[in-house]
């Protein structure tokens, strides 16, 4: 027992070329604990503890669930689960995946390499208006089932697919497709190599429905309410010899025009199809560019 609650520490006795000492340690807390720990390899599990729970792990997985209070965790080398809880705060994997399932509160998940997946994420209750998720990994995958208060979502290379948001989605991939199946506000994608669809809901008149989408090897596809006002500015480039292969459609009216010359100050020769085009007043830009790609702009 210490001043502050319960120590527990372990030391390996024995040949320093041999340490593998296969201990397991089982400690039984009050409800209302805070929990600091700190391990030199193995996987942590916190269950039905409510308070702040904070430390590393320098290799193992990180299993949470029943949890209530304050997450600050780290593993510098394995995934990271979190269920069934009301926490808000941080939780970063250095190499592995991370899955967050029914949790209501803020927490920001991280990973370095590994995907990172969101299902049933809810606002704390009782707030007129919760955090925006936050998630950055540096190699994997990102899915969200729903993201109320927006979403800001960057990976180093690899897909990102968003089930549902309202708000924003803030999208960008270094190799990889986006998909964003329903966004009820504004919307800027980017990848250096994929598709990106993107469909926005809800009621075209309210808030800000500006859309940003970028690819540098894809087709892109953006789905819109009948009713949206839009300034559309689109930039289809492709490279010699491909000629007739790549095309924007639009259900909205788009003059297009051709570029007259070969440009080659700016990588492979290419030449530009520009699509511009004023909808309903065009209060809101929507700007679209795509090399070597299709572009379509469907009316829902």
């Amino acid at each position: 027992g210490t001043s502050s609650g319960v120590s527990v520490s372990s030391h390996y006795r024995g040949s320093r070329h041999n340490r593998n000492g296969g201990i397991r340690l089982e400690i039984n807390v009050p409800r209302r604990y805070d929990v600091h720990m700190e391990t030199m390899g193995g996987g942590v599990s916190i269950e039905n503890v409510e308070g702040r729970m904070s430390g590393k792990t320098m290799g193992g997985a990180l299993m949470l669930s029943g949890l209530k209070g304050n997450l600050d965790l780290l593993t510098m080398g394995g995934e990271i689960t979190l269920k069934n809880s009301d926490v808000d705060g941080n939780v970063k994997t250095m190499g592995g995946k991370v899955l967050m399932e029914d949790v209501t509160g803020d927490v920001k998940p991280s990973s370095m390499g590994g995907n990172v997946s969101q299902k049933n994420i809810a606002r704390r209750s009782g707030e007129v208006r919760g955090r925006e998720l936050n998630i950055s990994t540096m190699g994997g995958e990102i899915n969200v089932d729903d993201a109320p208060q927006g979403a800001s979502l960057s990976t180093m290379g690899g897909a990102i697919h968003v089930h549902s948001a309202a708000r924003f989605v803030k999208a960008k991939t270094m190799g990889g497709p986006v998909a964003l199946d329903a966004v009820d506000g504004w919307i800027d994608a980017s990848t250096m190599g994929g598709n990106v669809e993107a469909t926005m809901t809800g009621d075209p008149s309210s808030g800000k429905r500006s859309v940003a989408l970028t690819s540098m090897a894809g087709d892109i596809t953006l789905s819109v309410p009948a009713g949206l006002s839009m300034d559309i500015d689109i930039e289809l480039a492709y490279t010699e010899g491909h000629e007739g292969d790549y095309t924007i459609k639009s259900d909205f009216p788009v003059k297009q025009d051709v570029s007259p010359e070969w440009e080659r100050d700016n990588g492979s020769p290419h030449k530009i199809i520009h699509g511009t085009g004023n909808v309903a007043g065009g209060s809101n830009r929507v700007t679209i560019k795509t090399v070597n790609g299709n572009v379509t702009i469907r009316k829902m």
